[in-house]
């Protein structure tokens, strides 16, 4: 078909301008997963689908910073991480959190992949070699990994770095993101709503069960119809909401209910920080504790807990010109190291009383 002149400049009129974008394939070609790294990816996995089906009862950890900006820091947490994971490996089952997209509800920083230099030049192409790289160096270290999918499109050339995926509160009623979820070859948590509305995650896991039909790309970068079989490793994230908090044991007793009553495995995931912790990083420690007690006292469908953790406490904000504080947030407020430290040795406490309950 030829387009007139006029229907011609239609399309695209408020796009700036274009940049071709590597393709999977490419990315994968110049950046290969090693034996040793997928061996990681595989077995944390595989563990943490376990700890979700109840034959391992270990507790699941997702920690790490709020997001990525300073993969050398990341490097360094990662390191501390994964020799208290080692110590601690009989009771916790120990992800880093390592997230390099940020939804944002109006503006800011996006992310590493959106915006590595930190400065809205938006090189995508260097974002998501920088982000494959530091995945890939954390699984040689034998440290499995979590990130929120929130572009539908990262998967493709990030996927097979990573152990656990999330689908944050602002994306979870997006049958896009549900249906993404289906064709995940890993372990997805769907948390709630922001104003604390849980059903929304219980239907979106129930969602990703099922097998769908999703457009999408293939490895060349080509669009390309999905088949999905349906992911049955999905599971609701408690992350608080508006009005309240929801870690304590009344309104984690209130999701197994919604989960069982939907046919689904009664086992949660909690996050200590957000709504939870009402955005306070230090009662994230608290948070952590309170769902520590619940663990010790037999609670089994609690499966995890996550939390946001970095080597300083606190955050910092982006100044053009102005130095960063090395291994301190630049988006939410986190724990310090050392407080982290000191909660994943009370939440290994707690599995292993949970074992006696």
């Amino acid at each position: 078909m030829i387009l007139t002149a006029s229907a011609a400049t239609l399309d695209n009129q408020r796009i700036d301008h274009l940049v071709p974008l590597v393709t999977p394939a490419l990315l994968h070609h110049e950046l290969p997963l090693s034996e040793p790294a997928a061996d990681t990816v595989r077995r944390g996995r595989e563990a943490v689908a376990r700890v979700l089906d109840g034959t391992d009862d270990r507790l699941i950890v997702i920690v790490g910073p709020c997001s990525i900006h300073d993969p050398d820091a990341a490097l360094d947490y990662a390191g501390r991480l994964a020799d208290t994971a080692q110590e601690l490996a009989d009771d916790l089952l120990v992800v880093m959190r390592v997230y390099f997209e940020k939804p944002r509800t109006t503006a800011g920083w996006k992310g590493l992949i959106n915006d590595p230099h930190l400065n809205d030049t938006g090189d995508v192409n260097h974002g998501l070699r920088t982000a494959r790289k530091l995945l890939i160096a954390l699984a040689e270290r034998r440290l499995p990994t979590a990130v929120e999918w929130l572009d539908t499109t990262i998967p493709a050339y990030l996927a097979d770095t990573v152990s656990w995926g999330a689908i944050g509160a602002r994306t979870v009623e997006s049958q896009t993101h549900r249906m993404l979820a289906s064709g995940l070859s890993m372990p997805v948590g769907f948390k709630n709503r922001r104003d604390g509305n849980v059903t929304v995650a219980v239907e979106a896991v129930r969602a990703a069960a099922a097998r769908h039909v999703v457009p999408g790309v293939d490895p060349g970068g080509l669009p390309a119809i999905l088949h999905t079989t349906g992911n049955p490793d999905c599971h609701v994230v408690l992350r608080g909401g508006d009005t309240a908090p929801n870690h304590d044991a009344r309104s984690v007793g209130t999701t197994l209910d919604l989960l069982t009553g939907a046919g689904l495995r009664p086992r949660v995931v909690i996050d200590a920080s957000h709504d939870n912790s009402r955005k306070d990083h230090v009662r994230q420690a608290v948070v952590a504790g309170e769902i520590a007690e619940q663990v010790a006292t037999g609670a089994h469908g609690v499966a995890g807990v996550m939390l946001e953790s970095n080597l300083v406490a606190g955050r910092q904000d982006l100044h053009p010109g102005t130095p960063l504080v090395y291994g301190q947030s630049i988006t939410d407020a986190c724990l310090s190291w050392d407080t982290t430290a000191d909660v994943l040795h009370t939440l290994a406490a707690a599995t292993a009383r949970r074992r006696t309950s």
